[in-house]
């Protein structure tokens, strides 16, 4: 399907992506992983022609549906979160309002044998058909479901989207690309602005999508779980794994110890024959052997170590200055924003935190973490109740959205120097090279940083001052997993008070000693680290724990009688019997017409097995020749015939979901 041959990325003097090749087939689930700034970014990029390649080619078909979705984006405004995303069904629309502007002039006409009125019947027909095609649930329930999968409340549908921060405009974006229902979906890091809830259903919904995926996350369960091949980019060269990330890691490992093992063998054996050349190289005796080694050293395929990124993040944090034993409490408060104040987040909240306690704020977002973090920073203040900071306490905090705080015309090396003051400016190269900007880094404008570099930066800024109080919400964002487990044993050793927000449990797992559970308007306390407060609540994920709970489980069918009574064969109510009937024979009439109907079912779906497995197979050739074109072949029609197939695929799968659906409902 897409193609990158001999692909090479340069900018100036400095080779990112350093002739690499990947192909990516149908219904491959590729896992793109790297240090951030490795091209992992960019290599989406070049697939969708946002960039374009120094040198080489990047080949994809031209009627692929690709769904990509950038870590930035800018956001349409001016529309609903419904209206915004029934967009993506524009060309549905137009062709319903087409059907109805065709039928309105064929009840006006009356020429019925003119070749206008017979082209308006085969047009109207021709939209028919390809909206039968399309048929299915209305638009406005598909995008309905995906919008509240994505964390979207009923009555949040109906907002303007600019009303809305850019995370949860992000989920827009995400919920139209996913109702494009693409071919191949690219995904540079989806999961940055979710809770747990909306992971999961995002989680659900990719392992169900029959087509391609290349996502790019650096949530190891999130990719264990969406993807079966891991694609490595490391200075410059792509290492292709057909695994899982986890099965990614032992395999890597024993990949690099077998190749240094095979490295120093030849060393020894090509250090043991220069000594052999060099001792007897003038000895007329062993003239022949000393040749025949030399000839054996020409002919020798060298092995070459392959270099190793090993660079990572050297976090310490300053000391943190004495403050009062309470750094922070609130009583009683109610919290809303001024230009809502009839919306209240918080309702009656009671926290105290006291020095050098490590906690994190948890719950689905929306729920008011971060107008804590917020009240914390004095910009917000509650409504009824009260917020208090405690004596001496300096607070250095990293928002969650970093585009809000950085400038994007400053340089990496301007935003530390614009705040840092006294003896710390002339450490500032010291702390950007302790975050991994060196060099030419950290001359980079903060517009072209990736959201990992951002999110290093940001970091960086907290060490320009000794705080004794760290509030980070979302911190891990963007950063790649050995920056995320190197930050977390930096926050372990800090000595002040912390306040985090995060929903990623192995992060939280052995550094917090305190959960606050944020939902429903209230904060609840629970003493203990995260690992113990999963414990209490008997669940082994905070997906068990997010998830929305219904108040009242709905009464069964058999608890009302309902389904004691014998089911009808389909097309007919038992009302619809003679009541004459004895009651043993109606069951068996029943039984009879149930079974004579389950036999046509399971018929028809032995029929559409068949020919789905004979469609799969024709694909499966087809890649073959795409993958490997040979003189003659003419790649525009196999590419058509691949696309045509692949469309009565998704339709014979459509009607084997119905069957078996059906099927299963007589089971029942």
């Amino acid at each position: 399907m897409i193609s990158l041959n001999d692909l090479t990325v340069s900018f100036g003097g400095f080779t990112l992506l350093d002739n690499i090749n990947l192909h990516i087939s149908e219904k491959d689930r590729i896992g793109l992983v790297g240090k951030n700034g490795a091209g992992k970014s960019t290599l989406l990029k070049l697939i969708v022609g946002q960039q374009h390649p120094t040198s080489g080619k990047v080949m994809v078909p031209d009627r692929l549906n690709v769904g990509y979705l950038p870590q930035h984006m800018e956001h349409n405004r001016g529309r609903s979160v419904l209206d915004e995303t029934l967009t993506v069904f524009g060309d549905h629309f137009a062709m319903q309002q087409r059907v109805e502007a065709i039928s309105r002039e064929l009840a006006e006409r009356e020429d019925y044998q003119s070749k206008e009125y017979s082209r308006l019947i085969v047009e109207l027909n021709e939209i028919n058909d390809r909206l039968a095609l399309m048929s299915g649930e209305a638009p406005e329930v598909k995008a309905e479901r995906t919008l509240k999968g994505l964390g979207f409340r009923e009555n949040e549908l109906g907002r303007n989207t600019e009303t809305f921060s850019q995370g949860w405009n992000m989920r827009i974006e995400l919920a139209k690309i996913l109702l494009r229902n693409p071919d191949v979906l690219l995904l540079d890091e989806p999961t940055n602005h979710l809770d747990i809830e909306s992971i999961e259903w995002l989680e659900q919904y990719l392992r169900n999508f029959a087509g391609s995926l290349v996502l790019i996350s650096h949530d190891r369960r999130f990719l264990d779980n969406c993807t079966g091949r891991t694609v490595e980019i490391m200075l410059g060269h792509i290492h292709d794994y057909k695994v899982p990330y986890s099965q990614y890691l032992e395999l890597r490992k024993e990949r690099i110890q077998q190749q240094r093992a095979a490295y120093e063998n030849q060393q020894r054996t090509i250090e043991k024959t220069e000594e052999f050349i060099e001792k007897f190289r003038y000895k007329p005796t062993k003239s022949n052997q000393v040749q025949s080694r030399i000839k054996q050293l020409e002919k020798m395929d060298r092995i070459e170590l392959e270099i190793e990124d090993n660079s990572a993040l050297v976090v310490k944090f300053p000391p943190a200055p004495r403050s009062g034993d309470v750094a922070f409490k609130v009583t009683d408060a109610a919290v809303s924003y001024p230009d809502q104040p009839q919306k209240i987040i918080l309702k009656g909240a009671n926290l105290e935190i006291k020095r050098g306690e490590k906690v994190a704020f948890v719950g689905r977002n929306g729920e008011g973490k971060t107008t804590m973090m917020k009240v914390l920073m004095r910009a917000l203040e509650p409504i009824e109740g009260s917020a208090t900071v405690g004596y001496n306490v300096k607070t250095g905090y990293y928002a969650q959205n970093q585009d809000d705080v950085l400038d994007k015309n400053d340089t990496v090396f301007d935003t530390l120097d614009r705040i840092a003051v006294g003896d710390i400016r002339t450490k500032i190269r010291d702390i950007l090279g302790a975050f991994l900007f060196k060099g030419e880094d950290i001359d980079k404008k903060v517009a072209v940083l990736s959201g990992g570099e951002r999110a290093r930066l940001s970091m960086a800024r907290l060490m320009l001052e000794p705080y004794n109080l760290l509030a980070l919400d979302e911190p891990t964002n963007h950063m790649d997993i050995r920056s995320k487990t190197i930050l977390k044993q930096a926050l372990a050793k800090y000595d002040g008070t912390l306040i985090v927000v995060s929903h990623d449990r192995d992060f939280l797992s052995g550094l917090v000693t305190k959960i606050y559970e944020f939902g429903d308007g209230k904060v609840r306390e629970h003493l203990g680290g995260v690992d113990d407060f999963l414990a209490r609540k008997r669940a082994e994920s905070f997906a068990d724990i997010e998830r929305k709970q219904p108040s009242k489980e709905a009464p069964s069918a058999r608890g009302t009688g309902a389904a004691d009574s014998p089911k009808a064969p389909q097309g007919k109510s038992l009302a619809d019997k003679d009541e004459t009937t004895p009651p043993a024979r109606r069951d068996s009439q029943a039984e009879r017409a149930r079974q004579k109907e389950l036999g046509k079912l399971k018929n028809r779906l032995s029929v559409v097995e068949k020919a789905i497995a004979a469609i799969e197979a024709k694909m499966a050739e087809l890649e073959t020749h795409l993958s490997e074109p040979k003189d003659g072949d003419d790649i525009m029609e196999l590419t058509r015939e691949y696309f045509d197939h692949k469309r009565q695929l998704d339709y014979k799968m459509s009607e084997w979901e119905e069957l078996v659906g059906k099927i299963e409902g007589f089971d029942a």
